[in-house]
């Protein structure tokens, strides 16, 4: 481990939680523990299934052409008997781009589906290292087009259609958006952007105040980067929609909300994907959350400063669809 920088404090009601959070996660994933990783994920699917079920949310199965026509799996959530059109929420999931499956972080999305009467599509990317770059980030453009072409059948009102995930969904979702906008795509409403994975350089400050301490540390994130890219990590060959901190004109895209904590290693490149989203004349809201490590609000959800960042993602969805 290098030299570690002074780094904000966390927050004391995190501080317990992290500590607890210790035992079951390591500080730094290494490569070798990606299949032990995958067989005990972070959030059990039966668990998830269960909070659907209890609110009245039916999920369905659909097989579709992925990236170069391979077949991949998304999930259709809806509250039962919906009836009628409402927003769409297509959603990519977190994991570093190297562990997760499409039913990690959903259960965010539910109050707004039911809100809003609208309908989640939430899509299985396949998983670096076995898939590198482009295979993740197309695979979700080629779930985001389905979506758009089927607007009709599931009952999703086109001019409401919403991209969001955290962690590295959140960086698919904005490699995801670049392309809509590259290709003439499907228009979003909006992108979601919650602590989002953006940037393979490694050469921010707030990565290397956050090594060996913290959720997703430095050594984690360059796992799951050189998962994606290979050798191609850091250098000039990587692509604007594996790695969005590396586009130069963010011109033309949808409106992007954007949050992180403090003390963790994403804060750096989403503060400056924000900077950057204002001086491309795009509306973007930012929150950088006082004493946060990365991915908090799922860790200790009745934290005070959790409890604020939900609160804010709301505000954002309700003034966006309202």
């Amino acid at each position: 481990m290098t030299d570690t920088l002074a780094r904000p404090p966390f927050d004391p009601e995190l501080e317990a939680a992290l500590a607890l959070v210790g035992d079951q996660l390591p500080s730094t994933l290494t490569s070798e523990m990606i299949p032990l990783l995958r067989q005990s994920p972070i959030s059990g699917d039966d668990e998830i299934f269960a909070v659907l079920d209890g609110r009245g949310f039916t999920r369905r199965d659909v097989t579709i052409a992925g990236h170069e026509g391979d077949e991949i799996v998304v999930s259709v959530i809806e509250k039962e008997g919906r009836t009628g059109t409402g927003p769409g929420f297509f959603h990519t999931h977190g994991g570093g781009m190297i562990i997760g499956n499409r039913w990690l972080g959903v259960v965010g999305f539910l109050d707004w589906a039911e809100r809003f009467n609208g309908v989640i599509v939430t899509v299985e990317y396949r998983l670096a290292p076995e898939f590198p770059d482009p295979f993740p980030v197309e695979d979700c453009y080629a779930a985001l087009v389905w979506t758009a072409d089927n607007a009709g059948d599931l009952g999703i009102d086109l001019s409401r259609l919403l991209i969001g995930g955290g962690s590295a969904g959140g960086g698919l979702a904005a490699g995801t958006a670049l392309l809509a906008r590259d290709r003439r795509g499907p228009e979003l409403i909006g992108q979601l952007l919650i602590y989002p994975m953006l940037d393979d350089r490694d050469e921010t400050v707030s990565t290397q105040q956050i090594d060996g301490i913290g959720v997703w540390d430095r050594g984690s994130n360059i796992t799951g980067w050189t998962a994606l890219l290979g050798d191609r990590k850091g250098g000039a060959d990587v692509s604007i929609y594996a790695a969005p901190a590396r586009a130069m004109n963010l011109a033309g895209l949808p409106p992007a909300f954007i949050d992180c904590g403090s003390a963790e290693v994403f804060r750096d490149e989403d503060v400056a994907y924000a900077t950057r989203l204002w001086e491309a004349g795009v509306q973007a809201e930012l929150h950088v959350w006082a004493g946060g490590f990365h991915g908090f609000d799922m860790f200790a959800p009745h934290a005070a400063v959790a409890q604020a960042m939900l609160a804010a993602r709301d505000s954002w969805v309700n003034r966006l669809l309202a």
